[in-house]
């Protein structure tokens, strides 16, 4: 009876898979230990004021090792990567950062992480080590054993031959599913939890969104009262005036009328202004790509326009086409009255769930939320449609603005 060698074959295939992401996690162990003595250290550093800067920003990295931590046990365990519900670091003064940082459940997880990965992260790697070489020393000589008897001999065992084979090799299978079921468990919040965090996010959206309402309606009942309202109360008394000189100064009483003609114009054109400030006529006629031309077209700065994602006709939403028009307008209007730039960029691009609009220029850059800049504003509004903002503008510059915005297409 010829051997066949498959079952073994088998095993080595499946072990080396597993060994492997078995052998990562040592350095990923060891990077996990360095981690852990810094992240003691900025805590220490930060206790005495002069760390506190580096904080956010050391738990910005942190956050982007245990993401990857995440999608490589997600793709071992062949489930669906699912990132973790982080408060925003991006924006806002330093002390508020500080404070989503120590306050973050997500982020005190991945510091927890740290130390746990730094010793089972090893020990399971050398574990897979001295388990190699006594897997192929007992599971072949098991298979050699096995087909050197009479295949009825084994028949009356009552086991089938394959599910003999490869039975300390597939510990490395059971080895990596543990470290990867452990770290997904430890890394990743529970549903009540991440209900929790859902409901904190979307309460403080819900905050920003009626403030931002109430500046809108403030905004517009400005607009209306030192405006329109005016020109009309101006245009009133100039027909008052004309109805008083018709009878005896009719060349007075025509020039009145001429001034309130002109004045019923300029107040039809504020109140077009107003309107357009609510919700923008040219989006209504030309679309999201056509109405983001038309203010590209109208500010000084040479604009690079890259909108294919949203030219093939098909429409968005009207919250979300409206919300990206006004990003694209704060943005550029920024940059027209504060930037110093000499070019700037618009592109919009649009995926399966999401509209990405990404406003960019040369400028100097320091772009301050608090400077009342707008950008407030930008973030208040993404927000309020659940969505997500990222402000980059080093001294120096460049700036650069990437919302996202669902679409649900």
């Amino acid at each position: 009876m010829s051997t066949d060698p498959a079952p073994l074959t088998v095993a080595i295939r499946r072990s080396w898979d597993a060994s492997r992401y078995l052998f990562i996690g040592i350095p990923v162990a060891l990077l996990a230990y360095v981690c852990a003595f810094l992240v003691v250290a900025v805590l220490m550093f930060a206790a005495v004021i002069i760390g506190l800067p580096a904080l956010p920003e050391a738990a910005k990295l942190l956050r982007r090792f245990t993401d990857f931590e995440r999608r490589r046990s997600a793709a071992r365990l062949g489930v669906p990567f699912r990132p973790a519900q982080y408060l925003p670091l991006d924006g806002g003064e330093l002390s508020e950062r500080v404070r989503r940082v120590l306050t973050d459940p997500a982020t005190w997880r991945d510091a927890l992480w740290l130390p746990v990965q730094a010793l089972v992260g090893n020990g399971l790697g050398y574990l897979t080590m001295i388990l190699w070489p006594i897997g192929l020393l007992v599971d072949g000589a098991a298979l050699t054993v096995v087909h050197a008897l009479d295949r009825r001999v084994a028949d009356e065992y009552g086991t089938p031959l394959p599910e003999r084979q490869g039975w300390v090799l597939r510990w490395h299978p059971v080895l990596a599913d543990l470290a990867a079921s452990w770290s997904r468990s430890l890394l990743t919040s529970s549903h009540s939890a991440e209900l929790a965090d859902r409901i904190a996010q979307l309460t403080e959206s819900r905050a920003g969104a009626v403030e931002a309402h109430g500046a809108e309606l403030r905004r517009i009942e400005r607009d209306l009262h030192d405006g329109a309202q005016a020109r009309i109360v101006a245009l009133s008394m100039r027909i008052g005036l004309a109805k008083q000189l018709l009878d005896r100064d009719p060349v007075a009483a025509r020039l009145r009328l001429d001034e309130a003609h002109d004045g019923a114009e300029a107040a039809l054109a504020e109140l077009r202004h107003v309107v357009r400030g609510i919700h923008p006529p040219v989006l209504t006629d030309r679309g999201l790509a056509g109405a983001v031309r038309a203010l590209a077209a109208d500010v000084a700065v040479p604009v690079t326009a890259d909108l294919d994602g949203v030219e093939d006709g098909r429409r968005l939403p009207a919250a979300i086409e409206a919300a990206a028009y006004f990003v694209v307008a704060e943005a550029l209007t920024n940059i027209s009255k504060h930037s110093g730039a000499t070019a700037a960029t618009v592109r919009i691009g649009r995926g399966p769930d999401t509209l990405r609009v990404v406003v960019g220029d040369d400028g100097h850059g320091g772009a301050d939320e608090r400077a009342g800049s707008g950008l407030l504003g930008i973030r208040r509004r993404v927000a309020a449609l659940d969505g997500t903002t990222r402000i980059s503008s080093p001294t120096g510059g460049p700036t650069d603005i990437e919302v996202e915005l669902p679409c649900g297409s």
